[in-house]
């Protein structure tokens, strides 16, 4: 990687939208690099590791607020990680609660889809009643 990037081969290296890229700045989570002589934004190696983290978070389903949070503790490298473990346990029981949500749908349509012939007319379907509030 050459020492500086535009805002597209940062984007391209960590498979970010441009428009993405500028949001996160915006959002005050990615910090809002230097400008050449020609005014193009220069990411540095930094940014780079930065957008990663981002993504990855983003990546797992962490929120944008949970993901500043988690930037800010990573920069304070001698805090106890107390915080960064109540954020990740709260998200975890958010994607557990979800898979038993999924769960429950995925065994209702299994329920649906064994009533169903698939003989007959869209007027007598099974899974159109099934759905039909």
């Amino acid at each position: 990687m050459d020492s500086r990037l535009t805002i597209g081969e940062l984007a391209k290296e960590t498979g970010t939208k441009v428009v993405t890229v500028r949001y996160y700045e915006q959002a005050g989570l990615l910090p809002v690099p230097p400008r050449t002589a020609a005014n193009y934004r220069a990411y540095g190696a930094d940014h780079l590791h930065r957008l990663r983290f981002i993504r990855r978070c983003r990546d797992l389903g962490f929120t944008l607020d949970q993901v500043r949070d988690l930037l800010r503790m990573s920069s304070q490298e001698d805090q106890p990680c107390a915080e960064v473990n109540r954020i990740s346990g709260e998200h975890l029981t958010e994607i557990e609660r979800k898979v038993a949500d999924l769960t429950r749908l995925a065994d209702e349509l299994r329920r649906i889809n064994a009533r169903c012939q698939g003989s007959g007319t869209v007027a007598d379907c099974r899974i159109i009643e099934a759905l039909s509030p």
